[in-house]
């Protein structure tokens, strides 16, 4: 069981922050206290000034967006899987999550396009194509506050990396990005290196790479070569 302790840090409105380290590392587990999927033991967890457990639930995670690695997909069409936090939602904001999470081009390449019947007795997609599709979703709910944790994992690097590129182009959102591969966090303001439930590293891409620790050990882990701090 994730155990987080001694971790501190803050996130500003329109921030994007990363959070990586290795499997059982504490890293899903501040966002399950951040969405009160279970409380804290000591200390607080608070949005703007406001500690969570005096918020009203309901009002809290309709606050949130949030894509996970494990998708679920409703059987409804691909427009009404987008648009399902946000049930009036245009069509235009729908196509519009789809291209900011890399799916329109695919989505219009299928017989029905956004009419698609997807879910469980729809059309079946990769595990690429659905984490794009709950991707989307989480875009178009307009949360002022975006959770991608491990939502880009079934999807190639190049991909994962566009994907965060246009992410970062949410001035007015606060993202908070849990993944094990550098690419989904390089471009984050700031990156939380989490190890055995504390923080072990914290700054941007070229300052953790210049500090040669953990992160950087995981950065030549994953791609075998020094690319000289650029971000990539």
């Amino acid at each position: 069981e994730d155990i987080v302790m001694d971790v501190n840090f803050k996130v500003k409105p329109g921030q994007t922050v990363g959070i990586i380290g290795s499997t059982g590392a504490g890293k899903s587990t501040i966002m399950n206290l951040l969405c009160r999927f279970y409380d804290t033991t000591s200390g607080e967890v608070l949005v703007d000034g406001v500690n969570v457990r005096d918020m009203d639930l309901y009002n809290l995670r309709d606050n949130i967006g949030m894509a996970m690695q494990d998708v679920f997909l409703f059987s409804d069409t691909i427009e009404g899987n987008i648009a399902y936090g946000r049930p009036n939602c245009s069509f235009e904001e729908v196509k519009q999550a789809a291209i900011m999470a890399d799916a329109n081009h695919f989505i219009q390449a299928l017989s029905d396009g956004y009419d698609t019947i997807v879910g469980e007795r729809g059309v079946g997609l990769s595990g690429g194509q659905k984490q794009r599709i709950s991707i989307a979703r989480a875009i178009a709910k307009k949360a002022p506050i975006l959770i991608l944790d491990d939502s880009t994992s079934a999807l190639d690097m190049e991909t994962e990396h566009e994907i965060q590129k246009t992410l970062n182009e949410l001035k007015d959102t606060t993202k908070m990005i849990i993944a094990h591969r550098i690419s989904a966090v390089c471009h984050a303001d700031e990156i939380i290196y989490l190890k055995d439930g504390r923080i072990a590293e914290r700054g941007t891409h070229q300052e953790l790479l210049a500090k040669r620790g953990l992160y950087y050990e995981t950065y030549m882990a994953q791609y075998g070569t020094f690319l000289g701090g650029e971000a990539m």
